[in-house]
């Protein structure tokens, strides 16, 4: 695919002629929550079939979005005591219009692929919190790479704020309006701190003494390989059924819960570990309807970890009903209580025992363990500039061994993708497994 770059600008927010102009020399700190995620870019690939608005009707409509979502068009900075914060600067994202000489069908696959990178700018080495690439297809058809910073918005914030530039785009009011006030009581820590009720050394956070990680330096990245598998409506209808066939009265797990174990389980007998040795799953749980009060439209990052665990021997002997109840009462341990304990531990502890977090983008390979992104709840393909919504949404491609995504096929047939990261030996052992319940 060859691809030409037809422009490059940076688009600041767009206020509105009657509306006086924020000042651009405030900021904000970034909180607890903040800090203990991922320090990365993440990019998302949308596509839409023709008709589709102008490039210029598109950059209108983030413009206005940026001026109500102000910390994406910011930078990031320290403070006087050397603490990050977001520069509410203005300074704005980067826009790219691309074309190709070829229609999307006969230039891109929607499959797991390095070319996928093409398709959306560099997410190493750049200062915007935001970028965009629009690429523009012969046939009419058009790809919208989106890349941000984990450190200004999780997948909850990071959707909302994709959501608005749709609707700023169509002309409608933005709706729901974000809560973007990072100094709010909501996480202030207690003045008798309570953390002793949970652990979250190890879980959230870690020593620096013990942050050694073996060499990955001769590990070839076509070694490990990424693999989409659609499960279909029926096939997880079934998987609901055989997780929750021993619960009598009592309420069904839920599909993620289901589909989780059950990929968790296959993953594990792919991948041949000893019987003794230990595995989890980090299981992403959002904070907003669990801290009370709730915040539900709070912009920014407000995310902690469930780590369901268990031998080896266990998962993959148990049913998978065992696998659904571990991360089931997993993921339910997080809850407001544990949210203000981790507000409480991460103010008055991460300096005095100078601790780091635990959230590394730097390592491949995550064996005996799984990490997991569910983007099943996420607005991503509410995205429409005004003549319909994406018929494809992916991320780009990451091969990281042991790193899933669970994601909507579409919003109407009830089947989810699931993209599986594992070494290549290991990944052909999971095809041949992958719809096999026991």
């Amino acid at each position: 695919m060859k691809l030409t770059i037809d422009n490059s600008k940076i688009l600041k927010p767009y206020y509105e002629d009657n509306a006086t102009p924020p000042s651009i020399n405030d900021y904000m700190p970034l909180t607890v929550f903040d800090k203990v995620n991922y320090d990365t870019q993440v990019a998302v690939i949308f596509a839409y079939r023709p008709p589709t608005p102008p490039n210029a009707i598109l950059e209108l409509g983030l413009r206005k979005a940026l001026s109500v979502f102000r910390p994406f068009a910011g930078r990031l900075s320290i403070d006087k005591n050397d603490d990050p914060i977001i520069l509410l600067n203005d300074e704005g994202v980067k826009f790219i219009e691309v074309s190709v000489d070829g229609s999307l069908d006969e230039t891109v696959s929607f499959e797991p692929s390095a070319n996928l990178k093409m398709l959306h700018p560099s997410t190493q080495g750049v200062d915007e919190l935001v970028q965009v690439q629009l690429t523009r297809f012969r046939c009419g058809s058009m790809v919208v790479g989106f890349v941000s910073h984990h450190f200004v918005a999780d997948g909850q914030g990071t959707s909302n704020f994709l959501v608005a530039w749709g609707q700023a785009t169509r002309g409608v009011d933005i709706s729901p309006v974000p809560f973007l006030d990072r100094n709010n009581n909501v996480f202030t820590p207690r003045e008798l701190p309570q953390f002793d009720q949970f652990e979250h050394r190890g879980v959230e956070y870690m020593s620096k003494r013990l942050n050694y990680t073996p060499s990955e330096n001769g590990i070839l990245e076509d070694e490990i390989l990424v693999h989409k598998v659609r499960y279909s409506r029926e096939f997880l209808a079934k998987l609901k059924t055989i997780a929750s066939s021993e619960l009598g009265e009592k309420r069904p797990y839920s599909t993620f819960e289901s589909l989780l174990g059950h990929v968790w389980r296959t993953m594990t007998k792919a991948r041949g570990l000893n019987e003794d040795e230990t595995t989890h799953v980090k299981v992403s749980v959002n904070g907003r309807m669990r801290l009370k009060p709730n915040v539900p439209n709070y912009f920014g990052n407000l995310v902690l970890w469930a780590l369901p665990t268990s031998t080896v021997k266990d998962l993959t002997n148990e049913p998978l009903s065992f696998a659904a109840k571990a991360i089931h009462d997993s993921v339910a341990k997080l809850n407001n209580e544990y949210f203000t304990s981790f507000i409480d531990f991460a103010n008055y502890k991460i300096k005095e025992e100078d601790l780091i977090p635990t959230a590394d983008c730097s390592k491949r390979i995550l064996t005996p363990n799984v990490n997991v992104d569910s983007w099943l709840r996420f607005p991503f393909y509410d995205l429409d500039f005004g003549t319909g919504c994406p018929f494809a949404f992916m991320p780009t491609y990451i091969p990281v061994d042991g790193l899933i995504f669970l994601l909507p096929t579409s919003p109407e047939d009830g089947s989810v993708d699931v993209v599986v990261s594992l070494f290549k030996d290991k990944l052909e052992t999971f095809k041949e497994i992958c719809y096999c319940v026991e």
